[in-house]
C-alpha cells in the first residue's frame, strides 16, 4: 500500500458565516456537543502545542476539563516538559480533531496556571488512583523501569490512604484565546475555514480562510 495514494473525500457538512455564530466560544460549544452526542471516541481530547528555549515546538494529547469565556482548561504536571515549556514561553496552541464528523478546531493563545482553589476542587473529584498517580509519576524525567512507578505508587498509596493531598507540582492550566480556526472538510479539498480574531474591544473578527 502506497500511503500517498491514501484520499478521502469530505462531504458530510459545511461551515458557513450565516450558519456559524459570531462568537467562537458559542461556536465551539455547539461544536463539542455534536462531538460529544454523536459518540466519536474520546471528543474531549486535544493536542498541546508548546515552544521550548530551544525554540522547538512539541505536542502531547490532553483532555480538556473546563471552558468558558475565561478560556479552556486542563491539568497536568508542572514539572513535565510542558509545564517547563510554558514557564518559559506562555504562549501555546490547541488542536480538537473529530474525524468523524469531518472537523477541526485549532486555538492560540496565552496560558496561566488556574487558581490553588480550582486545582485543589478538580484534584479531589478524581479517581484515588489517578491521585495517587499525580505523586507516582515524575512526569517526563527519565526512569529506570516500570518497577519505579509501582513502587512509586504502593509508597504514596500507603502514606495517604484514602485522602492523597494536591502534589504541589500537579495543577491546572488555562489558555485564553486570542485566536480559533473552525475547519469544516468539503468536497474537492475545498474546505471550509473561519478565523476568529481577538480585537482590542473584546469583539471578534471573523475571516475565511483559504483551505
Amino acid at each position: 500500500m502506497n500511503i500517498a495514494d491514501l484520499r478521502k473525500s469530505y462531504e458530510k457538512a459545511e461551515l458557513s458565516e450565516s450558519a456559524s455564530h459570531g462568537d467562537p466560544l458559542k461556536q465551539f460549544d455547539q461544536w463539542l456537543t455534536e462531538a460529544i452526542s454523536s459518540e466519536v471516541p474520546e471528543p474531549n481530547a486535544m493536542t498541546v502545542a508548546t515552544v521550548g528555549s530551544d525554540l522547538r515546538p512539541s505536542t502531547r494529547i490532553v483532555l480538556i476539563k473546563g471552558f468558558d469565556e475565561h478560556g479552556i482548561v486542563w491539568y497536568t504536571n508542572y514539572a513535565s516538559r510542558k509545564g517547563r515549556e510554558l514557564a518559559g514561553n506562555p504562549f501555546a496552541a490547541l488542536q480538537f480533531h473529530w474525524v468523524e464528523l469531518e472537523r477541526v478546531v485549532r486555538i492560540e493563545g496565552v496560558v496561566e496556571k488556574v487558581s490553588e482553589e480550582e486545582s485543589d476542587a478538580y484534584f479531589k473529584s478524581r479517581p484515588l488512583d489517578s491521585r495517587i498517580g499525580a505523586w507516582a509519576s515524575p512526569q517526563s524525567e527519565v526512569i529506570e523501569s516500570r518497577t519505579v512507578l509501582v513502587t512509586n505508587a504502593a509508597k504514596y498509596g500507603a502514606q495517604f490512604l484514602l485522602q492523597p493531598p494536591r502534589p504541589p507540582h500537579w495543577g491546572g492550566y488555562r489558555l485564553k484565546p486570542e485566536r480559533w480556526e473552525f475547519w469544516q472538510g468539503r468536497k474537492s479539498r475545498l474546505h471550509d475555514r473561519l478565523r476568529y480574531t481577538s480585537q482590542a474591544d473584546g469583539g471578534w473578527l471573523r475571516e475565511r480562510l483559504a483551505p
